[in-house]
């Protein structure tokens, strides 16, 4: 279906000067003057006769033009002569058009060789007829309809070039050059042990269950696997350089056998992926490699490589819980056995087993002889009361009486004075009783080591971290890059994207030349 497309109205009158009453046109007519050709000056020495004047709207684009080229006049006559006199015709269409937006940057985007001349105007013609104006206004139908295509067609031109080529090539790539690469995901979290949990208070219990609680770990985890030193790890275990550095693998994509190890690097940060979750703690890992088995690999090498981390972190902080407490714990119980060790030597020294039972069994030796001197004090004291009594017996009890003081002062003596090769009882009993204090002081002190020591244990395994797998890395049964369609269309949108950009820059930067 053809549409007849709309032309602008234009204004085609003759010349005034031809057309005024009286004026003797010459036989065949007078030559077309055409488009850019000086027009007569107006102040011809042949006097106009008068006839119709031009329009106002005329004289007042005739003003425009003048004013446009640099030319200062008082009134739009005086613009229409100093035009002519430069030899600018100021009802030419060509004149009028610069002063309508539009149709001079029209007119500026055709080149100036292509550009079609302007109709002829006879100015001894009178008005056209229908037929006339008719084949004219299709001539400049069918010269906008030409211009358009010419337009279209360098569009097109331009868009095939800077947008559909690149694509193309793009898409030649990613569906039939790229290496096909196999990416393994596998999941895995840090976690406490169960007696963080039971003996967790306050807000360490509230967080002890969550994410929080091992956020610090899991991202000390997650730099540690994106870090050089893990890449030269993976690197010498399992090859990875000489991986991707197969001839199989497309050029894009493949490292060069002598590449250094910062490239080495740049292509590991791509091709391995690890992300963190602070709400669920769960790191989420993806290893890319051409061969679905070697990705499956690198993922266990790397998970591997992260459970050793995750014991070096809290490796010395145990290490130090504990050998605090044990040092405590061996100090207490060293002194403790030296104290020990000073009451038996006391007992050995002294011959004294316990010092309150010496004292006890010196007590009642006294309290003995001291009954048995009294009782024999007594016998004396009844033997005198006789009138004549018997010498015999009152010397015996009088003996008696003087051997039990003497054991009494001696049982006495022996509490408080020393003898010759051994120390008194009090002495034996204050030594003893210093001893028999400092060791139990020492035992004490050993019970709270000891407690303590249990209490370093149950922190130090608080303390520790292991690593659980929840998703198992699983080697895949599909390549997964490259997605060559949306890879494909992302191309598109990117060229497309500059090519806009482009243009309108240059649209821009013409304008303002222009102006």
């Amino acid at each position: 279906m053809n549409t007849t497309p709309k032309a602008r109205k234009f204004r085609i009158e003759p010349d005034a000067g031809f057309n005024r009453p009286g004026v003797t046109v010459p036989e065949g007519g007078l030559p077309t003057r055409q488009s850019g050709e000086i027009a007569a000056p107006a102040n011809d020495a042949t006097p106009a006769a008068p006839g119709p004047q031009p329009t106002g709207r005329q004289l007042r684009m005739a003003r425009r033009i003048a004013q446009k080229h640099g030319i200062k006049v008082a009134s739009d006559k005086e613009a229409v002569a100093a035009l002519r006199a430069r030899g600018i015709d100021p009802f030419e269409r060509a004149n009028m058009l610069q002063l309508v937006p539009g149709e001079a940057a029209k007119d500026a985007q055709v080149p100036a060789t292509q550009r079609a001349a302007p109709l002829p105007v006879n100015p001894l013609a009178g008005p056209l007829s229908g037929e006339e104006r008719a084949g004219e206004i299709i001539k400049i139908q069918r010269d906008i309809a030409r211009r358009r295509r010419r337009r279209l067609a360098l569009l097109g031109t331009r868009l095939g070039f800077f947008v559909a080529l690149p694509t193309f090539l793009a898409g030649f790539y990613y569906y039939q050059i790229a290496t096909p690469m196999y990416a393994t995901k596998s999941e895995f979290v840090i976690q406490q042990a169960d007696a963080a949990s039971a003996g967790a208070s306050g807000l360490g219990g509230l967080f002890s269950g969550t994410g929080l609680a091992t956020q610090q770990d899991s991202i000390a985890v997650q730099s540690y696997l994106l870090s050089r030193d893990a890449m030269q790890r993976l690197d010498d275990d399992l090859g990875y350089k000489d991986h991707f550095a197969q001839p199989e693998i497309d050029a894009l994509q493949r490292l060069d056998p002598d590449t250094t190890r910062e490239e080495a690097y740049k292509l590991y940060q791509r091709m391995v992926e690890i992300g963190y979750d602070p709400t669920e703690g769960v790191l989420k890992m993806e290893v890319v490699a051409a061969d679905p088995e070697i990705s499956a690999q690198f993922s266990r090498a790397l998970i591997g490589y992260a459970e050793e981390q995750v014991d070096n972190l809290t490796a010395r902080l145990r290490s130090d819980q504990m050998a605090g407490a044990m040092e405590s714990f061996e100090s207490a119980e060293a002194r403790m056995l030296e104290a020990q060790t000073r009451v038996v030597d006391l007992q050995e020294q002294l011959g004294v087993v316990s010092a309150e039972a010496e004292v006890s069994n010196s007590y009642s030796q006294i309290g003995a002889v001291e009954t048995e001197l009294r009782a024999e004090r007594l016998r004396l004291d009844q033997l005198r009361a006789n009138a004549r009594p018997n010498e015999t017996r009152v010397r015996v009890a009088e003996m008696n009486i003087d051997r039990l003081q003497s054991e009494l002062d001696d049982l006495r003596s022996n509490l408080t004075e020393s003898a010759t090769n051994q120390s008194s009882l009090a002495r034996v009993t204050a030594e003893l009783a210093v001893a028999q204090q400092d060791l139990t002081t020492r035992q004490l002190l050993l019970q709270q080591a000891a407690q303590q020591l249990e209490i370093s244990r149950i922190e130090a395994n608080r303390q520790v971290r292991y690593l659980s797998t929840p998703v198992p890395p699983i080697p895949p049964d599909q390549p997964t890059y490259p997605r060559s369609f949306e890879n494909t269309v992302l191309a598109f949108l990117i060229f497309s994207g500059l090519y806009l950009m482009v243009s309108l820059t240059a649209a821009i930067l013409r304008e303002q030349v222009s102006s």
